[in-house]
């Protein structure tokens, strides 16, 4: 597998822009529920649902992507209880940054051995000014509880583990289209099903009553994560993964305006911070 170009085209940037903000929209509809475990379990099987008719248009990814596709439904598993851990424990606009600032610096280092990228000294600074502006946007307003802060830890590892596994599958699968549509198919099946074997009763009649909150966050979920794994078939995974997390200053956004998070004026300065990081990846 060769290495990517270190380049960064404006095309790919804002295509993971937009992949940023759709992120932060299927998580604020986790956490705009009163019920943030039954609500993810509902986004993770509407991802197969979703999957399941686009099948017949897409081909299998080829044999040596499986591997890494499977170890990603393996982790995933951790990262949907870990994501619902977060939101039961405090604001989005707390645990959403800390989980997504911590998880670029982990998959950068681990990037240079493990996709050999060699960085520009500017990407790096950009990577470093962004996950530091969502890091700061997570302690404003005084940082979050040590519960969020935990399951919001945990979940960066988890994460720096799943884009390894799907930066490195998607490069090996003959096309970025069939790797993210049979990944959806299978990803959220684990966590769903396990929620659905130990809260049956809660989960059913959760689902008839919200399976449209389901379905919407399925659809953003898996629009977001299919633009950012295509766009690591284009830049290195570590660039993507930062650009990728400037999604906290639209969950903080939405936290502050729309579920009542407050301390909008205090996040100012981390969302400079993270625009500075832009920049700098562009040089």
């Amino acid at each position: 597998m060769e290495p990517i170009g270190s380049a960064l085209t404006a095309g790919v940037a804002f295509a993971v822009l937009g992949a940023a903000l759709l992120h932060a929209a299927w998580n604020a509809l986790i956490k705009s529920g009163r019920e943030p475990l039954l609500d993810t379990a509902l986004i993770a099987l509407g991802g197969t649902l979703v999957a399941l008719p686009l099948l017949p248009l897409v081909r299998p990814p080829d044999p040596a992507a499986w591997p890494y596709l499977a170890a990603s439904v393996a982790v995933h598993l951790a990262y949907y209880t870990a994501l619902a851990g977060a939101y039961k424990a405090g604001d989005l606009s707390h645990g959403y940054p800390i989980l997504r600032g911590t998880a670029p610096l982990l998959g950068a280092a681990a990037s240079v051995f493990w996709f050999h990228e060699a960085l520009s000294p500017a990407a790096w600074a950009g990577v470093l000014l962004i996950c530091g502006g969502v890091l700061s946007l997570g302690m404003a307003g005084g940082g979050a509880s040590r519960g969020v802060t935990g399951w919001a830890l945990l979940n960066a590892l988890v994460i720096a583990l799943y884009t390894l596994a799907d930066g490195t599958g998607v490069r090996l699968a003959g096309g970025a289209g069939g790797y993210v549509v049979w990944l959806f198919l299978f990803q959220g099946l684990p966590f769903g099903l396990a929620v659905l074997a130990m809260r049956r009763g809660e989960f059913l009649g959760h689902a008839a009553r919200h399976w449209p909150r389901g379905l919407a966050g399925a659809v953003l979920s898996g629009l977001s994560y299919g633009i950012a794994l295509w766009a690591m078939t284009r830049a290195p995974v570590s660039v993507v993964a930062a650009l990728r997390e400037t999604s906290v200053i639209f969950a903080s956004l939405i936290g502050a305006w729309f579920l009542g998070e407050g301390h909008l004026k205090a996040r100012v300065a981390g969302a400079v911070i993270v625009f500075a990081g832009l920049v700098a990846l562009r040089f």
